[in-house]
């Protein structure tokens, strides 16, 4: 039984319910690029028939899971986010991207390490690009869950919906915010999880957990909160109903802003649909995070941290920015 704000990985999370369906479906295999988690013991264990590790190889990684899923397959590959999107692009845009509008294909790419979640492990580690470059895929669906109970959920859906699916994970543990997803609709992409009238935070992964607790600080009933988790394919429609009632919008993801990410998301449909909204982008600039440190300290730096963001929220509402 699940312990209210009990928290954990959502890698862990995803691994065991992969590992319980791999009991009950022989169609499944998982890949890995010789990268760990404690869940990952087990799966290797119980499914040696079904379990491959092809070494610190990501684009061989993409060759083999094509390959399998073209036999009819349903595969998971698994590796650190940033190495995952960007050594293998070329085999993600070529096997799974192109292909998958010419035949069916389940391939399940489960990246761990999204945003700033490696802090200490430095830049090569960041992931500060995935949403930008995985976005621009056609036929690639493209989830960012907040909390390891939509991980859960997602795992599931992944068994049900045969395409190309991109799974952005947090390396770190974190308390769960959704208390159930029975009643979330996947494919509507996100949820308000805080009703305001004014100015409303847009988030994804982590930075939901930040979003909340600002507006919890803050205490204002004007804020709204929304947790954006599935970016490709998104309902602009409902999206939009939600959006429209407020006059203020700031964006905050661990990523690269004003190319292609959340805030390029937002602002397309405000754009699009003629809104009276002001957005505010929260992120990072056009430069890489050497700096090494704590995740909060660097979120302190550079200025992505609950002060920073409470600033901007206040400075909105007061007509400043």
């Amino acid at each position: 039984m699940t312990k209210k704000n009990e928290i954990k990985t959502m890698r862990d999370v995803f691994i065991e319910a992969i590992y319980y369906h791999m009991f009950k479906d022989r169609n499944i295999f998982f890949l890995c690029a010789d990268f760990g988690a404690p869940k990952l013991d087990n799966l290797r264990k119980d499914f040696k028939d079904r379990f491959i590790n092809v070494g610190i190889a990501e684009q061989n990684l993409i060759n083999i899971s094509t390959g399998l899923a073209l036999e009819g397959f349903t595969v998971y590959a698994y590796a650190i986010a940033g190495f995952l999107t960007m050594r293998a692009y070329e085999q993600i845009r070529i096997n799974l991207s192109l292909l998958a509008q010419l035949k069916r294909v389940n391939v399940n790419l489960v990246g761990v390490g999204a945003g700033l979640s490696y802090d200490v492990s430095g830049p090569t580690h960041h992931c500060l690009e995935d949403l930008c470059i995985m976005r621009i895929l056609p036929n690639l669906m493209v989830f960012s869950p907040s909390d390891w109970v939509l991980a859960h959920k997602i795992a599931d859906y992944t068994l049900k919906v045969k395409a190309p699916k991109y799974i952005r994970f947090d390396s770190k543990p974190l308390p769960q915010i959704y208390k159930n997803t029975d009643k979330i609709i996947l494919e509507n992409g996100f949820r308000e999880l805080k009703k305001g009238r004014d100015l409303c935070l847009i988030s994804t992964g982590y930075m939901t957990h930040k979003a909340l607790k600002v507006a919890e600080l803050l205490n204002d009933e004007n804020i709204g909160v929304m947790d954006v988790f599935l970016f490709k394919p998104f309902n602009d429609g409902l999206f939009l109903r939600a959006l429209k009632k407020y006059r203020y919008a700031i964006t905050l993801e661990e990523g690269f802003i004003n190319k292609g990410g959340l805030d390029s998301l937002v602002l397309s449909i405000i754009n699009n649909h003629n809104l009276n909204i002001r957005l505010k982008r929260m992120g990072f600039g056009d430069s890489y995070v050497f700096n090494p440190g704590s995740r909060a300290y660097l979120h302190k730096m550079y200025h992505l941290d609950e002060e920073a963001i409470m600033k901007n929220v206040k400075e909105l509402l007061k007509g400043k920015v």
